[in-house]
Protein backbone atom coordinates (compact mmCIF):
# COMPACT_ATOMS: atom_id res chain seq x y z
CA UNK A 1 0.00 0.00 0.00
CA UNK A 2 1.19 3.50 -0.76
CA UNK A 3 1.84 5.94 2.08
CA UNK A 4 -1.40 7.94 1.56
CA UNK A 5 -3.36 4.68 1.79
CA UNK A 6 -1.72 3.94 5.11
CA UNK A 7 -3.47 7.00 6.59
CA UNK A 8 -6.94 6.45 5.15
CA UNK A 9 -8.23 4.62 8.23
CA UNK A 10 -5.99 6.19 10.88
CA UNK A 11 -7.46 5.70 14.35
CA UNK A 12 -10.61 4.07 13.00
CA UNK A 13 -12.08 1.12 14.90
CA UNK A 14 -13.48 -1.58 12.61
CA UNK A 15 -15.38 -4.72 13.62
CA UNK A 16 -15.35 -7.67 11.22
CA UNK A 17 -18.08 -10.24 11.90
CA UNK A 18 -18.41 -13.82 10.67
CA UNK A 19 -20.41 -16.94 11.50
CA UNK A 20 -19.07 -20.49 11.68
CA UNK A 21 -16.65 -20.99 8.78
CA UNK A 22 -14.17 -23.66 7.78
CA UNK A 23 -13.24 -22.38 4.35
CA UNK A 24 -13.76 -19.48 1.98
CA UNK A 25 -15.28 -16.80 4.24
CA UNK A 26 -12.70 -17.21 7.00
CA UNK A 27 -9.85 -17.38 4.50
CA UNK A 28 -11.05 -14.22 2.76
CA UNK A 29 -11.47 -12.30 6.00
CA UNK A 30 -8.02 -13.24 7.24
CA UNK A 31 -6.49 -11.93 4.01
CA UNK A 32 -7.99 -8.49 4.71
CA UNK A 33 -6.74 -7.98 8.25
CA UNK A 34 -3.11 -7.02 7.60
CA UNK A 35 -3.97 -4.46 4.87
CA UNK A 36 -6.62 -2.91 7.12
CA UNK A 37 -4.07 -2.61 9.90
CA UNK A 38 -1.57 -1.02 7.52
CA UNK A 39 -4.21 1.53 6.57
CA UNK A 40 -4.32 2.59 10.23
CA UNK A 41 -7.45 0.74 11.38
CA UNK A 42 -7.79 -0.96 14.73
CA UNK A 43 -9.51 -4.23 13.77
CA UNK A 44 -11.57 -6.56 15.93
CA UNK A 45 -12.88 -9.87 14.59
CA UNK A 46 -16.12 -11.14 16.13
CA UNK A 47 -17.16 -14.74 15.58
CA UNK A 48 -17.16 -18.29 16.95
CA UNK A 49 -14.10 -19.43 18.88
CA UNK A 50 -13.59 -22.19 16.29
CA UNK A 51 -12.87 -19.61 13.59
CA UNK A 52 -10.05 -18.06 15.61
CA UNK A 53 -8.62 -21.51 16.27
CA UNK A 54 -8.72 -22.37 12.57
CA UNK A 55 -7.71 -19.06 10.95
CA UNK A 56 -5.61 -17.41 13.70
CA UNK A 57 -6.94 -13.91 13.15
CA UNK A 58 -5.01 -12.56 16.14
CA UNK A 59 -1.73 -13.64 14.52
CA UNK A 60 -2.28 -10.78 12.04
CA UNK A 61 -2.49 -8.21 14.84
CA UNK A 62 -6.28 -8.11 15.04
CA UNK A 63 -8.25 -8.38 18.28
CA UNK A 64 -10.75 -11.22 18.65
CA UNK A 65 -14.01 -11.42 20.58
CA UNK A 66 -15.97 -14.63 20.76
CA UNK A 67 -19.53 -14.35 19.44
CA UNK A 68 -21.34 -17.64 18.86
CA UNK A 69 -22.92 -17.10 15.44
CA UNK A 70 -23.88 -20.48 14.03
CA UNK A 71 -24.34 -21.42 10.40
CA UNK A 72 -28.06 -22.23 10.86
CA UNK A 73 -31.08 -20.62 12.43
CA UNK A 74 -31.29 -21.23 16.20
CA UNK A 75 -33.56 -18.69 17.95
CA UNK A 76 -32.15 -18.93 21.48
CA UNK A 77 -28.54 -18.98 20.29
CA UNK A 78 -29.26 -16.11 17.90
CA UNK A 79 -30.57 -13.91 20.72
CA UNK A 80 -27.41 -14.62 22.70
CA UNK A 81 -25.30 -13.85 19.64
CA UNK A 82 -27.07 -10.51 19.11
CA UNK A 83 -26.43 -9.47 22.72
CA UNK A 84 -22.81 -10.65 22.57
CA UNK A 85 -22.19 -8.82 19.30
CA UNK A 86 -23.71 -5.62 20.64
CA UNK A 87 -21.16 -5.72 23.47
CA UNK A 88 -18.29 -6.76 21.20
CA UNK A 89 -18.87 -3.93 18.71
CA UNK A 90 -19.44 -1.18 21.26
CA UNK A 91 -17.27 1.77 20.26
CA UNK A 92 -16.62 0.51 16.70
CA UNK A 93 -16.80 3.15 13.97
CA UNK A 94 -17.88 0.63 11.31
CA UNK A 95 -19.15 -2.96 11.30
CA UNK A 96 -18.64 -5.33 8.37
CA UNK A 97 -20.57 -8.61 8.38
CA UNK A 98 -19.30 -11.43 6.16
CA UNK A 99 -22.12 -13.72 5.07
CA UNK A 100 -25.87 -13.65 5.53
CA UNK A 101 -25.89 -15.27 8.99
CA UNK A 102 -23.36 -12.77 10.35
CA UNK A 103 -25.32 -9.99 8.66
CA UNK A 104 -28.58 -11.06 10.28
CA UNK A 105 -27.03 -10.91 13.76
CA UNK A 106 -25.21 -7.64 13.00
CA UNK A 107 -28.39 -6.00 11.74
CA UNK A 108 -30.30 -7.03 14.88
CA UNK A 109 -27.47 -5.84 17.15
CA UNK A 110 -27.43 -2.51 15.34
CA UNK A 111 -31.16 -2.01 15.89
CA UNK A 112 -30.85 -3.01 19.54
CA UNK A 113 -28.05 -0.53 20.12
CA UNK A 114 -29.85 2.23 18.21
CA UNK A 115 -26.66 3.05 16.31
CA UNK A 116 -28.21 3.82 12.94
CA UNK A 117 -25.46 6.28 12.01
CA UNK A 118 -22.69 3.72 12.31
CA UNK A 119 -22.04 2.22 8.83
CA UNK A 120 -22.89 -1.44 8.35
CA UNK A 121 -21.34 -3.28 5.39
CA UNK A 122 -22.58 -6.71 4.35
CA UNK A 123 -20.65 -9.07 2.06
CA UNK A 124 -22.73 -11.77 0.40
CA UNK A 125 -20.65 -14.87 -0.30
CA UNK A 126 -23.41 -17.41 -0.94
CA UNK A 127 -26.98 -17.74 -2.16
CA UNK A 128 -29.72 -19.28 -0.05
CA UNK A 129 -29.84 -23.09 -0.28
CA UNK A 130 -32.50 -24.57 -2.52
CA UNK A 131 -35.71 -26.20 -1.36
CA UNK A 132 -39.09 -24.94 -0.23
CA UNK A 133 -41.47 -24.97 2.69
CA UNK A 134 -41.72 -22.86 5.82
CA UNK A 135 -38.00 -22.87 6.51
CA UNK A 136 -37.29 -21.48 3.07
CA UNK A 137 -39.82 -18.70 3.62
CA UNK A 138 -38.22 -17.79 6.95
CA UNK A 139 -34.78 -17.68 5.33
CA UNK A 140 -36.04 -15.51 2.49
CA UNK A 141 -37.60 -13.04 4.92
CA UNK A 142 -34.39 -12.92 6.95
CA UNK A 143 -32.34 -12.43 3.78
CA UNK A 144 -34.47 -9.49 2.64
CA UNK A 145 -34.42 -7.80 6.05
CA UNK A 146 -30.67 -8.21 6.37
CA UNK A 147 -29.93 -6.89 2.90
CA UNK A 148 -32.18 -3.86 3.38
CA UNK A 149 -30.60 -3.19 6.77
CA UNK A 150 -27.07 -2.73 5.41
CA UNK A 151 -25.71 0.59 4.19
CA UNK A 152 -23.61 -1.13 1.50
CA UNK A 153 -23.95 -4.66 0.16
CA UNK A 154 -20.86 -6.20 -1.44
CA UNK A 155 -21.67 -9.17 -3.65
CA UNK A 156 -19.10 -11.78 -4.58
CA UNK A 157 -20.76 -12.38 -7.96
CA UNK A 158 -23.12 -10.68 -10.37
CA UNK A 159 -26.11 -12.92 -9.60
CA UNK A 160 -25.82 -12.14 -5.88
CA UNK A 161 -25.72 -8.42 -6.69
CA UNK A 162 -28.80 -8.69 -8.89
CA UNK A 163 -30.71 -10.52 -6.14
CA UNK A 164 -29.71 -7.90 -3.54
CA UNK A 165 -31.00 -5.11 -5.77
CA UNK A 166 -34.25 -6.99 -6.28
CA UNK A 167 -34.67 -7.26 -2.50
CA UNK A 168 -34.27 -3.52 -2.01
CA UNK A 169 -30.62 -3.00 -1.06
CA UNK A 170 -29.68 0.67 -0.87
CA UNK A 171 -26.18 0.41 -2.35
CA UNK A 172 -24.94 -2.73 -4.09
CA UNK A 173 -21.45 -3.25 -5.48
CA UNK A 174 -19.86 -6.33 -7.01
CA UNK A 175 -16.71 -7.04 -5.03
CA UNK A 176 -14.94 -10.19 -6.24
CA UNK A 177 -13.37 -12.32 -3.51
CA UNK A 178 -9.78 -13.12 -4.45
CA UNK A 179 -8.44 -16.53 -3.51
CA UNK A 180 -5.18 -16.31 -1.57
CA UNK A 181 -2.34 -17.77 -3.59
CA UNK A 182 -1.48 -21.28 -2.56
CA UNK A 183 2.08 -21.93 -1.41
CA UNK A 184 4.23 -23.66 -4.04
CA UNK A 185 3.85 -27.43 -4.33
CA UNK A 186 6.27 -29.21 -2.02
CA UNK A 187 6.26 -32.61 -3.71
CA UNK A 188 6.63 -33.77 -7.28
CA UNK A 189 3.76 -35.18 -9.29
CA UNK A 190 5.14 -38.77 -9.09
CA UNK A 191 5.60 -38.47 -5.31
CA UNK A 192 2.03 -37.27 -4.78
CA UNK A 193 0.61 -39.98 -7.02
CA UNK A 194 2.56 -42.70 -5.22
CA UNK A 195 1.35 -41.40 -1.85
CA UNK A 196 -2.22 -41.75 -3.12
CA UNK A 197 -1.59 -45.32 -4.24
CA UNK A 198 -1.26 -44.59 -7.95
CA UNK A 199 1.59 -46.75 -9.24
CA UNK A 200 0.26 -46.96 -12.80
CA UNK A 201 1.32 -43.92 -14.84
CA UNK A 202 -1.55 -44.54 -17.25
CA UNK A 203 -4.18 -44.11 -14.55
CA UNK A 204 -5.62 -40.59 -14.33
CA UNK A 205 -6.05 -38.63 -11.10
CA UNK A 206 -9.22 -36.57 -10.68
CA UNK A 207 -9.21 -34.08 -7.78
CA UNK A 208 -12.09 -32.27 -6.08
CA UNK A 209 -11.57 -29.80 -3.26
CA UNK A 210 -14.29 -28.52 -0.97
CA UNK A 211 -16.42 -29.11 2.08
CA UNK A 212 -18.48 -32.30 2.16
CA UNK A 213 -21.77 -30.41 2.00
CA UNK A 214 -24.87 -30.72 -0.23
CA UNK A 215 -23.95 -27.45 -1.99
CA UNK A 216 -20.85 -29.06 -3.46
CA UNK A 217 -22.74 -31.67 -5.50
CA UNK A 218 -20.63 -34.66 -4.58
CA UNK A 219 -23.60 -36.99 -4.97
CA UNK A 220 -23.63 -36.07 -8.67
CA UNK A 221 -19.87 -36.61 -8.87
CA UNK A 222 -20.30 -40.13 -7.50
CA UNK A 223 -23.05 -40.74 -10.06
CA UNK A 224 -20.63 -39.64 -12.79
CA UNK A 225 -17.85 -41.89 -11.44
CA UNK A 226 -20.26 -44.84 -11.37
CA UNK A 227 -21.24 -44.10 -14.98
CA UNK A 228 -17.76 -43.87 -16.48
CA UNK A 229 -16.59 -46.88 -14.44
CA UNK A 230 -19.50 -49.11 -15.47
CA UNK A 231 -19.32 -48.10 -19.13
CA UNK A 232 -15.55 -48.52 -19.31
CA UNK A 233 -15.08 -45.12 -20.94
CA UNK A 234 -11.74 -44.68 -19.22
CA UNK A 235 -9.33 -47.57 -18.74
CA UNK A 236 -7.85 -47.93 -16.28
CA UNK A 237 -10.56 -46.15 -14.29
CA UNK A 238 -9.32 -42.84 -12.82
CA UNK A 239 -8.81 -42.45 -9.11
CA UNK A 240 -11.01 -39.66 -7.75
CA UNK A 241 -9.88 -37.97 -4.53
CA UNK A 242 -11.92 -35.43 -2.58
CA UNK A 243 -10.07 -33.10 -0.19
CA UNK A 244 -12.37 -31.70 2.48
CA UNK A 245 -14.41 -32.58 5.53
CA UNK A 246 -18.00 -31.92 6.47
CA UNK A 247 -21.39 -33.33 7.44
CA UNK A 248 -21.74 -35.67 4.46
CA UNK A 249 -18.59 -37.67 5.20
CA UNK A 250 -20.28 -40.79 6.56
CA UNK A 251 -22.98 -40.81 3.88
CA UNK A 252 -20.50 -40.45 1.03
CA UNK A 253 -18.10 -42.96 2.56
CA UNK A 254 -20.87 -45.55 2.92
CA UNK A 255 -21.91 -45.15 -0.71
CA UNK A 256 -18.33 -45.34 -1.99
CA UNK A 257 -17.83 -48.56 -0.06
CA UNK A 258 -21.19 -50.10 -1.03
CA UNK A 259 -20.70 -49.44 -4.74
CA UNK A 260 -16.96 -50.10 -4.84
CA UNK A 261 -16.27 -46.72 -6.43
CA UNK A 262 -12.64 -45.69 -7.08
CA UNK A 263 -13.03 -42.64 -4.84
CA UNK A 264 -11.01 -41.65 -1.77
CA UNK A 265 -12.09 -39.11 0.85
CA UNK A 266 -8.88 -37.43 2.00
CA UNK A 267 -10.31 -35.18 4.72
CA UNK A 268 -9.19 -31.62 5.21
CA UNK A 269 -5.78 -31.10 3.56
CA UNK A 270 -3.05 -28.50 3.71
CA UNK A 271 -1.36 -29.75 0.51
CA UNK A 272 -3.93 -28.62 -2.07
CA UNK A 273 -1.13 -27.21 -4.25
CA UNK A 274 0.47 -30.66 -4.37
CA UNK A 275 -2.84 -32.32 -5.25
CA UNK A 276 -3.60 -29.87 -8.06
CA UNK A 277 -0.07 -30.24 -9.40
CA UNK A 278 -0.53 -34.01 -9.61
CA UNK A 279 -4.10 -33.92 -10.96
CA UNK A 280 -5.04 -34.64 -14.55
CA UNK A 281 -8.31 -32.76 -14.04
CA UNK A 282 -10.02 -30.86 -11.23
CA UNK A 283 -13.81 -31.16 -10.88
CA UNK A 284 -16.21 -28.70 -9.26
CA UNK A 285 -19.73 -30.21 -9.38
CA UNK A 286 -21.37 -27.59 -7.12
CA UNK A 287 -25.05 -26.74 -7.04
CA UNK A 288 -24.03 -23.08 -6.64
CA UNK A 289 -20.84 -21.03 -6.25
CA UNK A 290 -19.98 -17.33 -6.26
CA UNK A 291 -16.24 -17.04 -6.96
CA UNK A 292 -15.10 -20.51 -6.03
CA UNK A 293 -11.68 -20.58 -4.40
CA UNK A 294 -11.13 -24.05 -5.83
CA UNK A 295 -11.81 -22.83 -9.37
CA UNK A 296 -9.36 -19.98 -8.88
CA UNK A 297 -6.69 -22.29 -7.48
CA UNK A 298 -7.09 -24.80 -10.32
CA UNK A 299 -6.84 -22.20 -13.09
CA UNK A 300 -3.82 -20.54 -11.48
CA UNK A 301 -2.14 -23.95 -11.29
CA UNK A 302 -2.87 -24.68 -14.96
CA UNK A 303 -4.92 -27.74 -13.99
CA UNK A 304 -7.79 -28.51 -16.41
CA UNK A 305 -11.10 -27.69 -14.72
CA UNK A 306 -14.55 -29.17 -15.28
CA UNK A 307 -17.19 -27.17 -13.36
CA UNK A 308 -20.90 -26.54 -13.24
CA UNK A 309 -22.23 -23.43 -14.97
CA UNK A 310 -23.79 -21.93 -11.83
CA UNK A 311 -23.69 -18.61 -9.98
CA UNK A 312 -20.54 -16.65 -10.67
CA UNK A 313 -18.57 -19.53 -12.20
CA UNK A 314 -19.10 -18.64 -15.90
CA UNK A 315 -18.01 -15.02 -15.41
CA UNK A 316 -15.05 -16.20 -13.33
CA UNK A 317 -13.59 -18.83 -15.66
CA UNK A 318 -14.62 -17.57 -19.09
CA UNK A 319 -13.54 -20.12 -21.71
CA UNK A 320 -10.75 -21.51 -19.53
CA UNK A 321 -12.83 -24.43 -18.18
CA UNK A 322 -15.32 -27.00 -19.42
CA UNK A 323 -18.77 -26.09 -18.03
CA UNK A 324 -21.70 -28.46 -17.54
CA UNK A 325 -25.23 -28.09 -16.12
CA UNK A 326 -25.59 -28.59 -12.38
CA UNK A 327 -27.05 -31.94 -11.38
CA UNK A 328 -26.28 -33.61 -14.73
CA UNK A 329 -24.07 -36.60 -14.00
CA UNK A 330 -24.00 -37.66 -17.63
CA UNK A 331 -22.70 -34.27 -18.78
CA UNK A 332 -20.13 -34.25 -15.99
CA UNK A 333 -18.90 -37.74 -16.92
CA UNK A 334 -18.72 -36.80 -20.61
CA UNK A 335 -16.75 -33.61 -19.91
CA UNK A 336 -14.22 -35.36 -17.65
CA UNK A 337 -13.85 -38.15 -20.22
CA UNK A 338 -13.26 -35.59 -22.97
CA UNK A 339 -10.55 -33.79 -21.02
CA UNK A 340 -8.78 -37.04 -20.14
CA UNK A 341 -9.04 -38.40 -23.69
CA UNK A 342 -8.26 -35.37 -25.84
CA UNK A 343 -4.68 -34.03 -25.54
CA UNK A 344 -5.59 -30.98 -27.60
CA UNK A 345 -8.41 -30.01 -25.21
CA UNK A 346 -6.19 -30.70 -22.22
CA UNK A 347 -3.43 -28.49 -23.60
CA UNK A 348 -5.84 -25.65 -24.36
CA UNK A 349 -7.26 -25.69 -20.83
CA UNK A 350 -3.82 -25.90 -19.22
CA UNK A 351 -2.72 -22.78 -21.14
CA UNK A 352 -6.00 -20.87 -20.77
CA UNK A 353 -6.23 -21.21 -16.99
CA UNK A 354 -3.27 -19.00 -16.00
CA UNK A 355 -4.22 -16.45 -18.69
CA UNK A 356 -7.72 -16.14 -17.26
CA UNK A 357 -6.36 -15.97 -13.70
CA UNK A 358 -4.15 -13.03 -14.67
CA UNK A 359 -7.31 -10.98 -15.32
CA UNK A 360 -8.62 -11.32 -11.75
CA UNK A 361 -7.98 -8.77 -8.99
CA UNK A 362 -5.48 -10.09 -6.48
CA UNK A 363 -5.73 -9.97 -2.69
CA UNK A 364 -3.98 -6.60 -2.53
CA UNK A 365 -6.45 -5.05 -4.97
CA UNK A 366 -9.40 -6.56 -3.11
CA UNK A 367 -8.16 -5.20 0.22
CA UNK A 368 -7.39 -1.81 -1.34
CA UNK A 369 -10.96 -1.49 -2.60
CA UNK A 370 -12.26 -2.29 0.87
CA UNK A 371 -10.02 0.31 2.51
CA UNK A 372 -11.34 2.91 0.09
CA UNK A 373 -14.95 1.89 0.79
CA UNK A 374 -14.44 2.20 4.56
CA UNK A 375 -12.85 5.63 4.09
CA UNK A 376 -15.77 6.67 1.88
CA UNK A 377 -18.31 5.64 4.52
CA UNK A 378 -16.43 7.08 7.48
CA UNK A 379 -15.38 10.34 5.87
CA UNK A 380 -12.25 12.30 6.84
CA UNK A 381 -10.52 11.87 10.17
CA UNK A 382 -12.78 12.79 13.05
CA UNK A 383 -16.22 11.51 14.08
CA UNK A 384 -17.68 9.03 11.57
CA UNK A 385 -20.43 10.15 9.28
Amino acid sequence: MSEPDRRLLADRRVAEVLATSTGGVGTHLRSLLVPLGRAGASVRVCGPRSTEELFAFTATGADFREVGISAGLAPVADVRAVLALRRATAGADLVHAHGLRAGLVATAARRLAGERDRPLVLTLHNALPGGGGARRQVLQAAEAATIRGADVVLAASGDLAENARRLGARDVRVAPVAAPRLPPAQRSRPDVRRALGLDDDRRALVVAVGRLHPQKGYDVLLDAVAAWTAEGRLRPAPLVVIAGDGPLHDELSARISAEGLPVSLLGRRSDVADLLGAADVCVLPSVWEARSLTAQEALRAGTPLVATAVGGIPELVGDAAELVPAGDAGALAAAVTAVLSDPGLTGRLCAAGPRQAATWPDEAATAGQLVELYAELLGPAGPPR
